[in-house]
């Protein structure tokens, strides 16, 4: 048996136990290659210090092109351009959706995981971004472009790519499978071995990688390193929840999925210590929760169900089922937390809502999206039906109305949207779309063919910035209300992650919560419906509103209004 330095025993020791389910007796030998690894890392990479997490964070998400302009400069550049002049006293966290050579679903279908796509720039400009922004970045670790190298080797049967994914007959019966998409999970595949037939889980273009096969587990090992090597500190596992398939089972959250992001929290603790490791898994509540494990595997997941919770209740004016989630949300692991959004690259999710909001009223959510100039994407069930997925739409023309159709409160109610994510316990993200009150993209799903595209609009500088910087329009106005309240909540104690929170009862139409941190206390109140609201709320008369209407005396709410109100007792 090898020994290793004391430092580096436990770790071996360890991951040989984690990696016992899903290897057997290979675990040790597995647990030795990837100690080697951590090892060289270290030599090269000595841990720098990384803060941890406070009410001063938030995330940006955005795509590496999303603003460009027509100078020299590649988009990368003028992205950290914009952070530094207009976002780096409210933004310490960057998210750069995957930026490497692709071949479709906008960057999620990888060609070359070590290189940097050259129509965004190169690895010098992710570098200059990570040195002044905590950064993250995806590790698209289900699936590969067939593109790739490696889906070339399969092809033509070489090493090493000719065992990297997963064959089956068209007539496996593969029913049980949890399906994200419409399309055919198995896709014809003409190799110098004759017509194989390869698990795709997303797209004919994205094809599953095997991870029975070890060697594809060293790959993505190599891959997370050489990320932490060249800055990022967060790391998102994208899809991971499909990872490990098995023969007769939904391939959805298998325990020896479960195993493998324990095995990369473990790599990236000793590799990278401040390091997180975020999962996305757009799965029902309890289900994306369990990536918490006990404290030992993600200490971030997506607040999935938030998305389609607030759209709901703000298209409905009711805080019901809002309510009923939040108050049922347990706490937290110590040392985990949640990443609250309301809108991404991708589309509002529906599967959160399963059990939460009666069919009929997820119906008539989508049908107002319908109308509001949105899609509906649809999944297929193991019965071969379909059924809703997520929403295609820009979250701010989401808001343009309630169910009862459009009217005048669009920036109001898309600003409450907002408010109610940057005070939940959690840590916030934003799109770079809601901060610019982006419109559907109506064209660039006409130029894609795809209905994501409607909210990943590629603005030019030329064109957004005069918008920003005219005071009355509706780009300008959304844009310096959000800077402002970001401004607002790093100063507040009761907006760090760990603060507790208590949802509170108040009159129908109004979502309220208490936060509080040591004797300090802060009550967020939102009005979700477009009536002027009276609140027979006497306790909190005399405290002070964050949000700009000093000392309150009578707690009168505008159409959407929020009230952030402070006591230290």
């Amino acid at each position: 048996m090898q020994s290793y330095p004391k430092a580096f025993s436990g770790f071996h020791q360890s991951m040989t136990q984690l990696l016992s389910l899903p290897y057997g007796e290979a675990a040790g030998d597995i647990a030795a290659r990837i100690v080697r690894r951590v090892q060289h890392h270290l030599h090269e990479n000595p841990p720098r210090p990384i803060p941890a997490w406070s009410e001063k964070d938030a995330f940006l998400i955005t795509y590496g092109d999303s603003l460009s302009d027509n100078s020299d400069q590649t988009p990368l550049q003028v992205l950290k351009g914009f952070l530094d002049a207009h976002l780096n006293e409210v933004i310490n966290t960057v998210h750069i959706l995957p930026y490497f050579p692709y071949s479709s679903d906008d960057g999620f279908s990888v060609i070359d995981y070590l290189s940097v796509n050259e129509q965004l720039g190169s690895w010098q400009d992710i570098e200059s971004i990570s040195n002044n922004y905590r950064f993250m970045s995806d590790l698209v670790i289900n699936h590969i472009s067939r593109e790739s190298l490696w889906f070339a080797d399969f092809v033509s049967g070489t090493q090493p790519g000719r065992d990297y994914f997963i064959e089956e007959t068209p007539e496996t019966d593969l029913s049980a499978v949890t399906r994200p998409r419409n399309s055919p999970l198995l896709v014809p595949i003409h190799t110098r071995r004759g017509l194989k037939h390869v698990w795709a889980t997303f797209s004919e273009d994205q094809i599953d990688l095997n991870f029975q096969n070890p060697d594809v587990l060293i790959q993505m090992v190599d891959i997370l390193l050489f990320y932490l090597a060249r800055g990022s500190s967060v790391i998102r596992l994208d899809a991971i929840a499909f990872l490990w398939k098995q023969l007769g089972t939904h391939c959805m959250s298998l325990p020896e999925t479960h195993a493998i992001v324990k095995l990369f929290r473990l790599i990236m603790e000793k590799a990278c210590p401040g390091s997180l490791l975020l999962t996305e898994t757009n799965v029902p509540h309890e289900e994306n929760i369990s990536y918490f494990g006990q404290q030992d595997e993600a200490q971030m997941v997506y607040q999935f169900a938030l998305p389609p919770l607030i759209l709901h209740a703000l298209n409905r004016g009711t805080e019901k089922y809002l309510v009923q989630w939040a108050r049922a949300l347990p706490d937290y692991p110590e040392g985990c937390t949640v990443l609250n959004f309301t809108a991404s690259h991708d589309g509002i999710g529906l599967r959160p809502l399963t059990g939460v909001i009666p069919d009929n009223e997820v119906s008539e959510l989508i049908d107002s999206m319908h109308r509001f100039g949105g899609f509906v994407s649809m999944r297929t069930l193991p019965d071969q039906s379909e059924s809703p997925y997520e929403i295609n739409i820009a979250l701010f023309d989401a808001m343009k109305g309630t169910r009862r159709g459009e009217d005048q409160w669009q920036v109001q109610r898309f600003l409450c949207s907002q408010l109610i994510m940057l005070g939940m316990r959690g840590i916030p993200a934003l799109y770079i779309h809601s901060l610019f009150a982006t419109p559907n993209d109506l064209a660039g799903v006409e130029s894609t063919g795809r209905t994501r595209s409607i909210n990943r609009r590629k603005w030019l500088l030329e064109e957004l910035l005069p918008e920003l910087e005219n005071p009355i329009s509706i780009q300008s106005l959304v844009f310096h209300s959000l800077l402002n309240n970001l401004r607002i909540r790093k100063q507040e104690p009761c907006f760090h992650p760990n603060a507790s929170q208590s949802i509170l009862d108040m009159e129908p139409g109004i979502f309220a919560f208490l936060r509080t941190s040591g004797s300090r206390k802060l009550v967020a109140i939102h009005n979700l419906t477009p009536a002027h609201q009276k609140l027979n709320q006497p306790d909190y008369a005399g405290w002070f509103d964050l949000l700009g209407n000093g000392v309150i005396a009578d707690l009168q709410l505008k159409p959407y209004q929020v009230l952030w109100l402070v006591h230290e007792s």
